[in-house]
């Protein structure tokens, strides 16, 4: 799809043929990652929109990314789940790999949760393992604000500022409410900070001990972008790992998407109680 000059004119028709679709206004949006598709089973009263159906929406090409919008409800709170995402890695600009989390925040969401699968850096974390994200460190080489600035995409009235504040990227609320609620299900929830590249290769270990110096916790490919405009655009975020490998020298052993996926297979059910208890305590939260 050739990027158009003015994303906000493309995101406008996407959520207008949306909206033809549904009566329902999301409070949250959710992007789930790879092998973590199956959770918008939980959507009720669910309206399935392939992405191929949305004008202008960048299509999935990676294995367990279905690319599908389903809206609906989650105990009882309207939300818009996105089975799956695009990557830069596949070729898509910038702007066409956050356009998606700019339709959500069109459509109403007040609220971004994002997830995706990671590898294991810090050596305490193990496969399955769900980790609530504290920060990030960006070293995909580029910044999906860069561009003329659009202040049309604000959701509130101090957003969609050119230059905007990162400090607290992960809302803290949400995180805190995150590990109370993990704990409530009889598990443990820690902290960690994400660092995205670009992808599509695995890191190497040299590599992994320069991540680990710089104060990583886990590696993926994808997330940040769509926190850096859901900040821009005033929404909350957030996030949520999956350690489904851990990374290239941390143990000895090859790492292979298949394994990935399985993993988040594996993970499902703790995922998923999570989330499902996490939702409405949002909604009952300031933030509403």
């Amino acid at each position: 799809m050739p990027q158009h000059p003015d994303q906000y004119i493309p995101a406008t028709a996407a959520v207008a043929h949306i909206r033809t679709l549904t009566s329902i206004s999301p409070a949250i949006g959710i992007i789930l990652g790879s092998g973590l598709g199956a959770f918008a089973s939980q959507v009720e009263s669910a309206v399935t929109i392939p992405y191929a159906d949305i004008p202008h929406f960048p299509q999935s090409t990676v294995v367990g990314h279905s690319g599908k919008l389903v809206i609906g409800t989650i105990a009882g709170v309207p939300v818009a789940v996105m089975q799956g995402r695009v990557h830069a890695y596949e070729g898509y600009p910038i702007t066409e790999v956050v356009f998606p989390a700019r339709v959500l925040g069109l459509l109403g969401c007040k609220t971004l949760i994002v997830t995706n699968a990671a590898g294991g850096i810090r050596s305490s974390l193990r496969p399955g393992e769900l980790v609530v994200l504290s920060d990030h460190i960006n070293l995909t080489g580029t910044n999906a604000a860069l561009g003329p600035n659009e202040p049309r995409f604000a959701c509130t009235s101090t957003a969609g500022q050119r230059f905007f504040d990162m400090s607290t990227a992960y809302t803290p609320s949400l995180r805190a409410l995150s590990v109370q609620a993990a704990d409530n299900l009889g598990f443990n929830l820690t902290e960690g900070v994400y660092l995205a590249v670009l992808g599509p290769s695995f890191e190497t270990p040299a590599e992994i001990r320069a991540f680990r110096t710089l104060g990583a916790d886990l590696v993926g490919m994808s997330t940040v972008h769509e926190v850096i405009v859901a900040r821009h655009m005033g929404l909350d975020v957030l996030g949520l790992s999956l350690v489904t490998n851990m990374a290239a020298g941390v143990i000895d052993q090859a790492i292979d998407h298949e394994d990935v996926l399985e993993i988040g297979r594996n993970a499902e059910k703790q995922f998923t109680s999570l989330l499902t208890a996490v939702i409405p305590k949002i909604v009952t939260s300031s933030f509403f």
